[in-house]
């Protein structure tokens, strides 16, 4: 069965989104990396529009870094599945507004053949995990105490803990410690 995997970076204290983070190549391609052994990512409406269309425009136009690019590339090749209530119709080619809900969605593609499927969005993450479909997490804490920002449980806290086994750190050349963690079952 194909896993959900989750890859997201977070602040020292905790908050996940892009301020005060340490972006560079080392980090697009660890998320490069991680994007390879995908071929779908699930998206709620805010973060897909974070994503789309700027990574496929970067991979058009080879805008960025080599490493950039590549992950651009990447990225603008997998299936991706927008979960929204507001948007109705997508530009990119390669992305579908899911018809069902999100958990009948996710049991189904996690039943098809192929490679794992990703997580790009908060809400959708915090959704998958109070319902444990979300089978590993790729955490990456920047060396960075930004004081506020989005929490992953900010709108839908857990009921219950959810314990997690480490699989495998890394640490990056900026002082990112990238965190390896299957849920444990």
């Amino acid at each position: 069965m194909r896993k959900v995997v989750f890859g997201i970076n977070a602040s020292a204290d905790g908050f996940y989104g892009h301020t005060g983070m340490v972006v560079d190549d080392v980090l697009h391609q660890y998320f490069t990396d991680l994007l390879r052994t995908t071929d779908q990512i699930l998206y709620g409406r805010i973060t897909y529009e974070l994503m789309v269309p700027f990574w496929p425009d970067v991979a058009k136009n080879k805008s960025m870094s080599k490493v950039s690019n590549e992950f651009a590339e990447v990225f603008t090749g997998l299936e991706k599945i927008l979960f929204s209530h507001s948007i109705t119709k997508v530009e990119d080619p390669n992305t579908t507004i899911a018809k069902l809900p999100l958990f009948e969605t996710v049991s189904k593609l996690k039943k098809q053949v192929g490679k794992d499927i990703c997580i790009g969005s908060l809400s959708v993450a915090a959704q998958l995990s109070e319902v444990g479909l979300i089978d590993e997490y790729h955490f990456v804490v920047h060396p960075v105490i930004v004081g506020n920002g989005p929490k992953l449980f900010d709108n839908l806290p857990l009921k219950q803990s959810l314990f997690l086994d480490l699989i495998d750190t890394q640490t990056l050349p900026a002082g990112q410690i990238a965190l390896h963690y299957r849920t444990r079952r």
